[in-house]
């Protein structure tokens, strides 16, 4: 093990296991990158990159300093290029469509009528058993171990489910994606934060990239694509966009909900829904 954060940075960098440091906006609007990389204060909003003290009055103090909220990215494609890097690791990505035993019963998410789907609507995908599919794995957590702090950090996890069932969930395979750092968490506007994510994912479908296959000695094209998403309700809503409070919550259901206004606790129920 390596005696300071220094030394740790040096071993993994070069091998890819890198992060990017990105600032946000205070109030969530937008990430200081590309166009907006250059600026110090938020052109929506108004309010400065950095931390501003009281005595801070003017310009020049407002540009300058720690910054006001930051998000951290650990970029997943140099990642997945590591996992077909190793020998054994190679392998085991192909054990869906080599490994596994077909006799009908249902024991990992290969045997769904979902991933048999995706395989009819995408053949090209489906026929390469090394194209990956992505499960991720979002929510709040308190970093401080303490219910009574009004603190909020948001991790973003990655899973594969080419693995077998009793390697996808291991915590050698989750790969932690981004962090986003609180106090409060970003709602509605997580879709701010999770634009690196989805530009490398769009890569990842669209056109796929070159990674050399330790196990078959060949490089071949990558692809990948986000096969599913574990979450509770209320961030369920803040990832698809639709509102799961008030009387038509039910995202499936929409204007056929079975719900009931309580009428002195003034709450909505879905009894018999």
């Amino acid at each position: 093990m390596s005696t300071s954060h220094y030394e740790a940075k040096k071993i993994l960098c070069p091998i890819g296991i890198e992060y990017q440091k990105i600032h946000a906006s205070p109030n969530d609007c937008i990430l200081y990158r590309k166009e907006f990389e250059g600026l110090h204060k938020c052109p929506r909003c108004g309010l400065s990159r950095y931390k501003v003290k009281d005595d801070d009055r003017e310009e020049d103090d407002m540009k300058k300093g720690p910054p006001a909220k930051v998000l951290w990215y650990l970029p997943i494609i140099p990642r997945l290029k590591r996992f077909y890097a190793n020998v054994n690791d190679a392998k085991s990505l192909t054990w869906h469509a080599n490994g596994r035993r077909c006799d009908g019963l249902l024991r990992h998410v290969v045997d769904s009528p979902q991933w048999k789907k995706i395989d009819s609507l995408y053949s090209e995908f489906g026929s390469h058993p090394r194209n990956l599919r992505l499960g991720l794995a979002t929510d709040g957590m308190n970093p401080y171990s303490n219910l009574s702090k009004k603190h909020s950090s948001w991790s973003v996890l990655l899973f594969i489910y080419n693995f077998s069932y009793w390697l996808c969930m291991k915590r050698k395979y989750m790969m932690l994606s981004m962090m986003i750092l609180g106090p409060r968490q970003p709602e509605n506007d997580i879709d701010v934060y999770l634009s690196p994510f989805i530009e490398d994912l769009r890569l990842l479908w669209d056109e796929g990239v070159e990674v050399f296959d330790a196990h078959e000695k060949a490089n071949f094209n990558l692809r990948a694509m986000l096969f599913c998403t574990i979450n509770d309700f209320l961030e369920y809503g803040n990832l698809s966009g639709y509102s799961v409070k008030g009387h038509h919550a039910c995202s499936i259901c929409e204007e056929n909900t079975s719900y009931h206004k309580l009428k002195y606790g003034r709450k909505t129920c879905y009894i018999g829904h």
